[in-house]
């Protein structure tokens, strides 16, 4: 069976390329976008599809009565690797509906002040300003260049607080750059001040080591089908002990509970419970490659890419590529060039997938391999991209 395959570990190519065995070809492009969403890994697309037909079988036994009866596991398995309590854990659908039930379940009044960062996911910020424009509260805006210092950062933070501060959106790997934001610093400050922290951890459980307790926020919310491989449509939402009886549910709950139940995904009504049956194959697959082995990877594979990349004129990398909280996401731009031609070209001419982005001030694209992408890949993007660059430039 491919579940019980063990991968090779004398040789560091020979490991990767068993890695990559595992996961479905992605074609007909080259997938430089995972950060957006990634593939599953080949076991967990087939624990998937066999849920899937279980459930046809006999639709509302074997999705509700059996399927379902594995969540309380698949929850203690998450709480092993986000460090956190199973009876603190939420699943549902994806960050933003997570984090949502955060921002809509905070108790706040007329008056109070939420601190947002300009860089927050959109929508994110959206759901705050709804609040505002409802309910009278006051969005403070928190300004910084992503390139700056964690010191920097910080202080930009700590200049918005006032007396009416209640509560921080905090978003712990920038998913325009890559840029790691000092997030357990961020929360303590908010924990000093009296503050709830929501934080937006999309782009970072499963792509590094994360302890829940150690970062020290109130509520976490990411993205299962990203970094961790599970199917899409899977998210994860992680609510401190302490705040889940103050906070109230996204959506009104089937069965009211005093616990985290009141924010799980069954609320929504009927659901696709094959979606979670990949849950425990995804854990399963990211714990023998171990999140230490994983970021490390993801890391060199990005220096890699951007070393050969410095060759071309004008590249311009957006994302700090010194330190330990480099990641698989970063930006780059090519001076005097259109990056949305560059995406285009690199799409239609030479079969490969980037991300342009464009927010504020920055515009360029977005790059984030996965363990599944090869030394030899990125050499075919930077050697794709060198030829798009130069004929950008004539």
């Amino acid at each position: 069976m491919m579940s019980d395959r063990r991968l090779a570990h004398d040789d560091d190519d020979k490991y990767w390329e068993s890695v990559r065995a595992r996961y479905p070809a992605q074609q007909p492009l080259l997938n430089l976008n995972n950060a957006a969403v990634s593939p599953p890994p080949l076991e967990v697309e087939q624990r998937t599809v066999e849920a899937l037909r279980f459930i046809s079988a006999n639709p509302d036994v074997n999705m509700w009565s059996k399927l379902d009866a594995d969540l309380p596991a698949i929850k203690q398995q998450l709480a092993a690797v986000a460090d956190c309590d199973p009876d603190e854990i939420a699943l549902n659908r994806n960050t933003t509906e997570g984090l949502c039930t955060a921002i809509f379940g905070l108790p706040l009044s007329r008056g109070d002040e939420v601190v947002v960062c300009e860089w927050d996911y959109p929508s994110m910020r959206a759901a705050w300003r709804q609040r505002e424009q409802r309910e009278g509260i006051r969005v403070v805006p928190v300004d910084f260049d992503p390139m700056d210092s964690d010191e920097a950062i910080v202080a930009a933070y700590a200049r918005a607080l006032t007396p009416r501060t209640k509560a921080m959106q905090i978003t712990h790997m920038l998913h325009w750059t890559g840029r790691l934001l000092p997030a357990q610093r961020l929360c303590a400050l908010a924990r000093e001040h009296g503050i709830a922290s929501v934080v937006d951890g999309a782009q970072t459980f499963a792509q590094m080591p994360l302890s829940f307790r150690e970062l020290g926020c109130d509520y976490f919310a990411t993205s299962l089908h990203k970094w961790l491989g599970a199917p899409v449509g899977n998210g994860m939402l992680i609510v401190a002990r302490e705040r889940i009886g103050s906070t109230w549910p996204l959506l009104g709950p089937f069965d009211p509970s005093p616990g985290v139940d009141k924010f799980d995904h069954w609320n929504l009504g009927t659901y696709n419970s094959a979606l979670q049956a990949g849950i425990a194959p995804a854990i399963a697959f990211h714990r023998e490659m171990g999140a230490a082995r994983i970021h490390a990877r993801l890391r060199a594979l990005t220096r890699h890419w951007v070393g050969m990349a410095r060759r071309i004129p004008g590249f311009r990398l957006h994302t700090p590529i010194d330190g330990d909280g480099l990641g698989a996401l970063s930006l780059f731009s090519i001076d005097g060039t259109d990056a949305r031609r560059i995406e285009r070209e690199l799409r239609e001419t030479h079969r490969i997938h980037t991300k342009y982005r464009e927010v504020r001030q920055l515009r360029g694209l977005r790059v984030s391999p996965h363990v599944y992408t090869t030394l030899p890949d990125l050499q075919r993007f930077v050697d794709a991209l060198e030829e798009v660059a130069a004929g950008a430039r004539a």
